[in-house]
């Protein structure tokens, strides 16, 4: 760690659409902060609109790390967030910056502040053999071998999830050991102090309205063709994890005829509130958090700043 640390590493949580970005570049402008992505989303390229990326204008006044750096053919995983994350952190301080960490991908701000246990990389011949396996007797032939060995693992992961279920069969045959039984080993949280802020939902309609005429807002700014150029390159398909992302799993639906326009619209809304339902579960039960109010931008920045005591 940098021996000039001078303010923790901050973060900024929150659901989508409830302004944390904006948030994220008004606090760095005042505390020279270095802004780093935790969305499993705007890792893509191509997928700018549907993810509500900061545009090009934003970027270049509050340059963002960890988006737009892999096709939306590739995975990641928590693992590669974590080892991404602390080099970013770092070379923030190093260049006497503070890391301001903004999105709301859950999963990769627990595996980083808890830290996460070390499982064995991939290995292409052994997701090859699953994958054998897989056109022979399903995915879910595949989840129910993984019950029986990984019972907790299978729980966790559905029967759909051709990726998660490939990866925690993959580890149980490369190590011979669970995931389950391997992710509770020691793990190593963050080594460094980290101040926590999140946006919380005193008004559901507020919220429900914001994702809703979001939505509306990415269509009008040509999410349709954004999509399109995705759906016509050919080698993508609806079990990637970029292409689940909201939105893009209910245009990819609407090309394939599954659904009319205005159904689409409605299944994108109501996906992107499951999100964001999601996202304030795991926030009602997250420690060391001090809670943001949706649509107060000041009284949120005064908040920040004193508790920063900067």
């Amino acid at each position: 760690m940098s021996q000039s640390v001078q303010y923790p590493v901050i973060t900024i949580m929150g659901p989508t659409a409830s302004g944390k970005t904006d948030l994220a570049m008004e606090l760095a402008d005042r505390i020279n902060g270095q802004l780093i992505s935790v969305d499993s989303a705007l890792i893509y390229k191509d997928m700018d609109i549907g993810t509500a990326k900061p545009t090009a204008e934003e970027l270049a006044r509050h340059p963002h790390q960890l988006i737009s750096f892999l096709d939306p053919l590739e995975t990641y995983s928590a693992a590669d967030f974590c080892r991404d994350a602390l080099k970013e952190i770092e070379s923030a301080y190093q260049n006497g910056k503070t890391p301001i960490l903004v999105g709301g991908t859950m999963m990769y701000y627990k595996s980083l502040i808890d830290g996460i246990s070390t499982l064995p990389v991939a290995q292409a011949e052994t997701r090859a053999e699953i994958e054998q396996l897989a056109s022979k007797i399903g995915w879910e032939g595949v989840h129910q071998k993984l019950a029986e060995i990984d019972p907790e693992s299978a729980l966790r992961i559905h029967p759909n999830d051709p990726q998660r279920i490939n990866r925690a069969y993959e580890i149980y045959l490369i190590s011979g050991e669970t995931m389950t039984a391997l992710m509770k080993k020691e793990k190593k949280p963050i080594p460094y102090k980290v101040k926590q802020f999140a946006f919380m939902c005193e008004d559901k309609t507020l919220l429900h309205h914001r994702i809703e005429q979001r939505f509306l807002n990415m269509v009008e700014q040509g999410f349709e063709q954004e999509v399109r150029s995705l759906y016509e390159r050919g080698d993508l398909h609806l079990d990637l994890p970029s292409m689940r992302c909201v939105g893009y799993r209910q245009m990819w639906e609407y090309f394939d005829g599954k659904h009319d326009w205005d159904e689409m619209i409605f299944r994108g809304v109501v996906a992107t509130r499951q999100l964001a339902k999601r996202q304030l579960t795991w926030l009602r039960s997250w420690p060391d958090v001090t809670h943001l109010s949706i649509g107060k931008e000041k009284e949120n920045l005064h908040r920040m700043i004193n508790s920063l005591s900067l």
